[in-house]
């Protein structure tokens, strides 16, 4: 419930926007100007930087390569989190520390700070996911000169979007899309091409200080014996696009020839009740397994036990869980939809398949579990696909090019 109470916030800020952001501004925020400041300040806009998530997860890699360029251009930053708590926070990403605050679920608290933040000299602004950018528009009011980034993740731009997130959309310098895909949905929006830049997520620095011949961390409680098949997410009622009940129905098929085979489904949310009574009215909920809570060390370790990786989701814009399984050198079942197919290779790394189709489904699986050579050749050219393409460095130096030309505008 606190994940949906979190996404509901950051979703409703367009509405609580129009009622009341341009009345606070023109109204007079208490906003004090400190003219001893003199240099110029980046602003990051995030709806969460504390939680689980594939959203906050790349929110974490923006503002950690923020806070890293204004270091190196003499520049100051400011990173502010709607959701999180308030109070100063430090977070380390790829061994980089940076600072932010949190506004603790207050909208009024975060434009402010926002327009305070732009008044001292702002010169880019990051608004780390669509709902935001009309905060980063009324930035701009106080600060007309100060240029906007807006970045999109998938789904949230997949179908038309209200009249004031759209604008802010149309009116951003650059708007940020992880896959061509999702770039495709936001030109939908009627945002000019030009101004859409395709910048993939990136594999977290964590997984990449792991060496290959590093001894395999203990696994976590309740991780089964057997040949397993890992899926990772948040199990949430509005998102069961994810097609963690595809996996589940197509067990049936599968432990026929292999009785060990077993699903572990690392995550929680408030469908996980309903998946396990589908588990159970399928019959197969001794091979279904739910982990929740767990650690970096012990998510690494269930993704070197497992056989292969499976999300077989319609609205990936993207799909970091795929680098991680790819990066521990696993092949990857994904969707045949959104930017997973930007992703994952069909027939190379993995397979795509259409979603809820629990037959394809077990046709893919039953081609890995038949054959652990191509299994693991699969694996290992994902492996290097992800060291090659998909190193948090390669994104770290293209959302720096991106930022330099902003800031020389």
């Amino acid at each position: 419930m606190k994940d949906k109470r979190r996404e509901s916030n950051t979703g409703n800020f367009g509405r609580q926007f129009r009622r009341e952001s341009f009345k606070n501004i023109s109204g007079g925020l208490a906003l004090r100007y400190d003219t001893r400041q003199t240099r110029r300040v980046l602003i990051g806009l995030f709806s969460e930087l504390e939680g689980t998530g594939g959203v906050q997860r790349a929110s974490r890699h923006l503002a950690a390569v923020l806070s890293e360029f204004a270091a190196s251009r003499r520049l100051d930053y400011r990173l502010l989190s709607l959701n999180d708590t308030r109070e100063l926070h430090r977070m380390t990403v790829g061994g980089k520390e940076f600072v932010f605050t949190g506004c603790e679920r207050s909208k009024a608290r975060f434009l402010a700070t926002a327009v305070r933040a732009a008044k001292r000299h702002g010169k880019v602004v990051l608004a780390g996911h669509p709902n935001l950018g009309p905060v980063a528009q009324a930035m701009r009011i106080a600060a007309p000169r100060l240029r906007t980034i807006v970045c999109t993740h998938g789904v949230e731009v997949w179908e038309p979007l209200p009249a004031v997130r759209r604008l802010a959309l149309q009116r951003a310098n650059v708007v940020l899309a992880p896959s061509s895909d999702t770039a495709n949905h936001v030109a939908e929006q009627h945002v000019r091409r030009e101004r859409i830049r395709v910048l993939p997520w990136a594999l977290d620095p964590e997984f990449e200080t792991i060496p290959a011949n590093a001894p395999r961390a203990k696994l976590p409680h309740g991780f089964p014996e057997g040949r397993v098949i890992l899926s990772v997410g948040r199990w949430l009622e509005k998102e069961r696009y994810k097609g963690m009940d595809t996996l589940i129905t197509a067990l049936p098929r599968l432990l026929t020839r292999w009785p060990e085979l077993q699903l572990v489904a690392v995550g929680d949310g408030d469908d996980r009740v309903w998946l396990e009574e589908l588990a159970e009215k399928n019959g197969v909920n001794r091979h279904v397994h739910f982990l929740t809570g767990l650690s970096f060390e012990e998510l690494a370790a269930c993704y070197e036990a497992c056989e292969m990786f499976a999300l077989p989701s319609r609205g990936e814009g993207f799909g970091l869980v795929y680098l991680e399984a790819m990066a521990h050198g696993k092949p990857v079942i994904g969707g045949a939809h959104g930017g997973a197919p930007e992703v994952i290779e069909d027939g190379v790394t993995g397979y795509l398949v259409p979603h809820g189709d629990p037959a394809l489904l077990a046709t893919s699986i039953e081609t890995l579990l038949s054959d652990p050579v191509l299994a693991q050749k699969m694996g290992a050219r994902g492996r290097q696909r992800v060291e090659r393409e998909f190193r948090f460095s390669v994104f770290a130096k293209s959302l720096k090019k991106i930022l330099r030309e902003q800031c020389g505008s």
